[in-house]
């Protein structure tokens, strides 16, 4: 059996206060930070462009305040089941043609059962065969499972914080802040690549999303993929009447989470489509270098590929080279190092 993570017996690094610090400079010093650590450790206009398809939709037995997949809410998704090969493979072609670098596919599962995960691994290989990175977000992970996938060629699973683990209880009670530390635990013991983020704009105050990005920094090593999205509010859930984030708030939270995980390739994620282009141009200028792009994300709308092929256009961006390596982060002390607070 594996050694558990336990968030109380994590060496932090950054603590909350640290991050809270950042998040208070002047909007004008903390971009020019941020920009500043991102070009030591990125590409200076290079964004990476990933695709995401939902390959089995709804019907997901957790209670997830912010999700229109669960069945515990009545909203707007039809449940579906797992996809089939085809049509997977279909949609990933499409988006290799589109420019997409990666293909991440998404199940809404508490858990694969060893069947499922058997249809999902033909999924993985396939894709790869197409010369696309591979990512998958399947839930909670048994031991072996992890396994099973780095075998299969996987490169990345994602698995989201979602919040800081003082507002956790307010967002999920159908699994613990240590289970998903636990997963995690089981795909860095794997030898996966770690793709964990959260979501801002939930009704959390400054120092809860200070406390997430403490968190995910503090983790050893941090992920190599940092997913920050914006609440995208679905009728039906709890939090659909959410207040609306500042943008301003939303780009100071993608700039402190560049400097506290500064190898990251930090991804602006879920809720494009609600922002205008001067606040995603905000965003890249504070060290995100990552897009979903394409029409979907999961089951919420994002901005298509031709408006993102302009917009890098206007803002002089350019597709990530692919022979780039996303090497492990180093642990959290390292990266505190390498831009103190």
């Amino acid at each position: 059996m594996h050694a558990s993570i336990r968030h109380e017996t994590l060496v932090p690094a950054w603590t909350t206060q640290a991050i809270l610090d950042l998040f208070a400079l002047p909007f004008n010093d903390l971009l020019l930070r941020a920009q500043t650590v991102h070009r030591a450790h990125h590409p200076a206009n290079a964004v990476q462009q990933s695709s995401l398809l939902s390959i089995k939709t709804g019907a997901c037995p957790e209670d997830c305040a912010y999700c229109p997949q669960s069945s515990r809410y009545q909203t707007e998704v039809e449940p579906a089941p797992l996809m089939p090969l085809d049509q997977v493979l279909e949609a990933a072609r499409k988006a290799r043609d589109a420019g997409a670098q990666r293909f991440c596919m998404g199940a809404a599962w508490r858990s694969p059962t060893e069947r499922q995960l058997d249809q999902v691994i033909e999924h993985v290989q396939a894709v790869k065969a197409l010369g696309l990175e591979t990512c998958v977000t399947l839930g909670m992970l048994k031991d072996g499972q992890a396994e099973r996938l780095k075998a299969a060629g996987l490169d990345y699973y994602n698995h989201n914080l979602d919040t800081a683990p003082e507002y956790y209880g307010e967002i999920i009670r159908s699994r613990s802040f240590q289970d998903r530390l636990d997963t995690l635990q089981r795909v860095r013991e794997a030898g996966l690549k770690v793709c964990c983020g959260g979501i801002v704009g939930m009704g959390e105050s400054r120092e809860i999303r200070a406390g997430l990005i403490a968190t995910l920094a503090n983790l050893e090593p941090y992920p190599e993929s940092v997913p920050i999205n914006q609440l995208v509010k679905a009728p039906g859930t709890p939090l659909a009447d959410a207040p609306d984030l500042d943008p301003i708030e939303f780009v100071r939270t993608i700039a402190v989470a560049r400097i506290a995980m500064p190898r990251a390739v930090v991804r602006l994620s879920a809720g494009r489509e609600g922002m205008h282009d001067s606040t995603q141009a905000l965003c890249f200028m504070a060290g995100a270098n990552s897009i979903f792009h394409g029409e979907r994300l999961l089951t919420t709308p994002n901005p298509q590929a031709q408006a993102d092929a302009r917009l890098f256009e206007r803002l002089g961006l350019v597709p990530m080279p692919q022979e780039e390596p996303e090497a492990a982060c180093p642990p959290a002390a390292t990266a505190k190092a390498s831009s103190p607070v």
